[in-house]
């Protein structure tokens, strides 16, 4: 199996290798999901240790979230003018010493600036990774690494509150943020050996930073670019409804335990690994265009399916789960498929295509995180309506500005 690479290497006379490289990416995009989520479990530990209320705590996650989304929107398009690795490296180390920040944090206030800092910083790793490898790949060989990194993000947030559990329940929170801060030097460390500068010189914007940004303003006009982002930013709001509001349904409504829902969440989770690596595969005899069209279909159908059973004769815990299986699995193929057709629409600007793709799948899904709640968390129904509703907007965006039957179905 071969891939095709492109641009010179700046460090190397010789391209890196192609596992090397894409493991250190994989890392670099797991950078957002285990910091969101590895400190959940010592919420409780914190709010005593802190003298903090469990909403104070929770607004140091939205501000990670807040900067996630800004330090993406920044940093992808000023790597389109001043190249990805120096950005790389000053974004890995910063993203350590911000966690170590976190990890000595004396209040709450500090904590939130502190969590706010690193989301920004470690934005860097989540938007440059996808960028290096739109310099770096083309056709089939794009879709299946953007495969691994679908993967990584599926896997990740189930294994991100284990890990954080068993740390601090063996020292303590603080001990969370000191392992992310090792994480981020072993990144450091990782992207200083084997990622290489994959834009050259003379395939930059010139021009600065203003340049860079009005190359990303540019972007609004690309009608099909476009498409792909919202297709994203609508299903992302599905997941999202989905993951804030899954524990309620499934504990609250339906009386699952905590291990059950895990094993419900993690059972979902692989639902989307088997669509990131099944599109992988088929990407090299199918258009991914079509493979999108049928990862929106699916997620439509099922979450469909759901809200309807619940309106009518009541959902069961069986049905509920069989209905969120199978939209997992459609949004594997969607996220996947988004990813790799947005990136080679906008291929002269990989840095700010890569910035609006993921701005967009973080706000989206951040604004509509609260909603579930809003409209009752005592009932599997408003989780269902509103991941219904968040697909069907990527149905109609997908057919008002993707218009897949206008376009050639060939690779990215």
């Amino acid at each position: 199996m071969t891939s095709t690479l492109t641009g010179p290497t700046a460090t190397t006379g010789a391209p890196p290798r192609t596992g090397l490289l894409i493991t250190v990416l994989a890392g670099l995009t797991a950078v957002a999901p285990l910091a969101t989520d590895m400190y959940v479990p010592a919420f409780p530990e914190m709010t005593g240790s802190l003298g903090a209320t469990s909403s104070g705590i929770q607004l140091s996650m939205t501000a990670f979230l807040i900067g996630l989304v800004i330090g993406q929107l920044v940093i992808g398009p000023i790597s389109d003018g001043h190249g990805r690795r120096r950005l790389l490296l000053g974004g890995s180390a910063l993203f350590a010493v911000f966690s170590l920040l976190c990890a000595v944090a004396p209040t709450i206030q500090v904590l939130t600036v502190a969590r706010l800092l690193e989301g920004l910083t470690g934005a860097a790793g989540m938007v440059i990774a996808r960028a290096v490898l739109t310099d770096r790949f083309h056709g089939a060989d794009v879709a299946r690494h953007f495969a691994v990194l679908s993967m990584i993000i599926g896997v990740a947030p189930v294994a991100a509150p284990v890990i954080g559990g068993f740390i601090a329940t063996a020292f303590s929170w603080r001990a969370v943020f000191v392992t992310l801060a090792l994480f981020g030097v072993l990144l450091l460390l990782a992207v200083w050996r084997f990622v290489p500068e994959s834009l050259p010189a003379e395939h930059r914007h010139p021009g600065g930073i203003g340049a860079a940004f009005r190359v990303m303003a540019g972007l609004t006009r690309n009608r099909p670019f476009m498409g792909y982002v919202l297709v994203l930013g609508f299903a992302s709001a599905a997941l999202f409804a989905y993951i804030s509001g899954s524990s309620f349904v499934f504990q609250d409504v339906y009386g699952a335990s905590a291990t059950a829902y895990s094993l419900i969440f993690a059972v979902n989770a692989v639902a989307i690994l088997i669509a990131s690596g099944l599109l992988g595969v088929l990407s090299r005899h199918l258009p991914l265009i079509r493979l999108l069209s049928l990862g929106v279909g699916i997620a439509v159908l099922a979450t469909l399916a759901q809200a309807a059973i619940d309106l009518t004769v009541g959902g069961t815990l069986a049905s509920t789960w069989i209905c969120l299986f199978v939209t997992m699995f459609g949004m594997g193929l969607t996220i996947t498929s988004c990813y790799t057709l947005g990136q080679g629409a906008a291929r002269h600007a990989a840095g700010g295509a890569s910035a609006m793709l993921g701005g967009a799948q973080f706000l989206l899904g951040a604004a509509v995180s609260p909603l579930v709640g809003l409209f009752g968390e005592t009932s599997p129904t408003p989780m269902a309506v509103i991941m219904a509703l968040g697909f069907l907007g990527s149905l109609a965006m997908l057919l008002l500005l993707v218009r897949p039957r206008q376009l050639r179905p060939t690779a990215p």
